[in-house]
C-alpha cells in the first residue's frame, strides 16, 4: 500500500468512532502474530503531561544508547509523528507496507463476523508491528483514552506503569468524579509490576493505591517534595532533586513552564527505579543529556520572538491553568490570545482563566466535527473580555493576531492540540 493510500485507509476508519475494549485489538494482533509480545514497555497513562513525560523517558533512554520506540497521540503536524524510533518518525514506505498488511487482517476479521478495527486500533497495531520489526530495546507507550479499555492496554507485563496528573477530561466516557476517572487510568497497572504515580488529589490517589494493592504491584509515589527549583524562565528551568541514594544538582531542562519540572521528575524517578532494579543501565551524565535535549512540539513552544509567538496544546482546565502560569514567565506589552476549543471540553472554566489576561482575543474554530462554534465561544469570552475578533479560518486567525501585534507584544494560541498543530504549520510558512 502506498503512503497516501495508507493515510486515507486509516482516516476513513474514523467512521467507526472509538471503541473501548480489548477484544477487537486482541483479535487483530493475534492475526498479525501478536507483535506486541516480547517488547519492554513503559506504559504512560493520566490526564495531563503524558506526552511530555513520555518524551523525557524516550530521550533519556536514547541518551543511554538504547533504541527506543515512542508511541503517542495525537500528532501535531504529520501522522508519522505518532510512531517514532529515537526521534525519527516511521518512514512513509514502512507505514504503507504495514498498513497494507493490517488491512488484509482487518478484512479477515470482518469476514469472520468481527467489527472492523477503529482508527486507533489500527494505529496501535502499526506501532506494535513497527517496533517489533525494528527490535527496539524499549517502547515508551502512551495511552490514547483512559487506560483500562484502551487499545494500548493489550500489553501484558510492562516494566512500569506511570500515571501522570489526573483531572476531569472525557467525563462522558471515563466518569464524572476523580475516583471514577482514576479507576480507568489505573487500569494499566498489571500484576506484580511497578507503578509510579504523580502526587494526586486524595480520592484519585486512594484508587491508584487500591488497584496497585489488588494487582500486587509495587507502588511508588513520585517525591515532588524532593525538588528544589533553582530557576524558571522563558528559556527553560533548572532544579535539584534527590531520590534514595541519588542526589542530582542543577538538572537542566529546555521545555518551558514550571509543570515541566514535575513531568521531568516523574520520568526521572521512573528511570531511577528501573535502574535500581537492574532493568535499565544508564549513567547520570546520560540522564542529564536526555533531559536537556527533550523537546515536545506544541507544548509551550516559542515559534517566533518578535513578537513572541507561543503555542500550547492545553485543552482542559488543569492545562490552561499551567499555561496561564507559564505566560507570566515572559516579558511583553500586550497579550493577543488566539483560541479554539472542542465542544466536549470545559470551555467556560478554560475561558474564565485565560480571557481576563488578554488585551485582544481572536476566536477561531478547530477543523473537526467536535469543534465549538466560534459564536458560542465568543459568547463565553464576552463575559470577561469584549475585545474580540472572530476568524473561523485558522490561517486568517493567525494572520489577524500578527496584524494586531507590535514587536514587543506576545501572541499565544491554545485551547486544543488539534488547533495548534495547524497553527504550527501555518506560522512556519508565513
Amino acid at each position: 500500500m502506498k503512503y497516501q493510500e495508507a493515510l486515507e485507509y486509516i482516516n476513513d476508519k474514523n467512521k467507526y468512532g472509538s471503541r473501548l475494549g480489548l477484544d477487537s485489538i486482541g483479535k487483530l494482533l493475534w492475526l498479525l502474530g501478536n507483535p506486541q509480545e516480547g517488547l519492554k514497555y513503559i506504559h504512560i497513562g493520566g490526564t495531563n503531561g503524558k506526552g511530555s513525560t513520555s518524551s523525557y523517558l524516550a530521550h533519556m533512554l536514547e541518551s543511554g544508547g538504547y533504541r527506543v520506540g515512542l508511541f503517542t497521540s495525537p500528532y501535531i503536524e504529520r501522522f508519522n509523528e505518532r510512531i517514532q524510533i529515537n526521534g525519527q518518525d516511521i518512514p512513509d514506505d514502512i507505514l504503507g507496507k504495514i498498513t497494507g498488511l493490517i488491512k488484509e487482517k482487518a478484512d479477515i476479521m470482518v469476514e469472520e463476523g468481527f467489527e472492523h478495527p477503529t482508527t486507533f486500533e489500527i494505529v496501535t497495531a502499526i506501532g506494535f508491528m513497527y517496533f517489533k520489526q525494528e527490535q527496539v530495546d524499549y517502547v515508551v507507550l502512551e495511552v490514547g483514552l483512559g487506560g483500562r479499555y484502551d487499545s494500548t492496554n493489550i500489553i501484558s507485563s510492562p516494566l512500569a506503569s506511570v500515571i501522570t496528573t489526573i483531572d476531569y477530561d472525557h467525563i462522558d466516557v471515563l466518569g464524572d468524579t476523580l475516583d471514577k476517572i482514576a479507576y480507568q487510568k489505573a487500569g494499566i497497572i498489571k500484576e506484580n509490576s511497578i507503578v509510579v504515580s504523580y502526587p494526586q488529589v486524595e480520592e484519585a490517589l486512594q484508587v491508584i493505591k487500591e488497584v496497585s494493592n489488588e494487582m500486587k504491584a509495587e507502588f511508588y509515589l513520585c517525591p515532588m517534595e524532593n525538588i528544589k527549583v533553582r530557576d524558571i524562565s522563558g528559556m527553560g528551568a533548572s532544579f535539584d532533586f534527590h531520590y534514595e541514594n541519588t542526589n542530582m544538582k542543577d538538572i537542566k531542562i529546555s521545555m518551558l513552564g514550571e509543570y515541566q519540572i514535575y513531568n521531568a521528575t516523574l520520568a526521572l524517578t521512573t528511570l531511577l527505579i528501573l535502574k535500581e532494579k537492574g532493568l535499565v543501565d544508564i549513567s547520570e551524565e546520560q540522564i542529564r543529556d536526555g533531559l536537556i535535549n527533550t523537546k515536545w512540539a506544541g507544548r509551550l513552544e516559542v515559534m517566533r520572538k518578535s513578537p513572541i509567538f507561543l503555542i500550547d496544546g492545553a485543552h482542559n482546565v488543569q492545562g490552561i491553568a499551567q499555561l496561564k502560569k507559564a505566560i507570566s514567565l515572559f516579558k511583553y506589552k500586550r497579550l493577543i490570545l488566539g483560541l479554539g476549543i472542542l465542544k466536549d471540553k470545559d470551555s467556560s472554566h478554560m475561558v474564565e482563566l485565560l480571557a481576563p489576561m488578554a488585551d485582544e482575543i481572536v476566536i477561531t474554530e478547530v477543523n473537526m466535527p467536535r469543534k465549538l462554534d466560534a459564536e458560542e465561544l465568543a459568547e463565553e469570552i464576552s463575559k470577561y473580555n469584549k475585545n474580540i475578533f472572530i476568524e473561523k479560518d485558522i490561517k486568517k486567525a493567525v494572520e489577524k493576531t500578527l496584524e494586531l501585534a507590535e514587536k514587543d507584544d506576545m501572541i499565544v494560541f491554545g485551547g486544543s492540540l488539534y488547533l495548534i498543530g495547524e497553527v504550527r504549520g501555518i506560522i512556519k510558512l508565513l
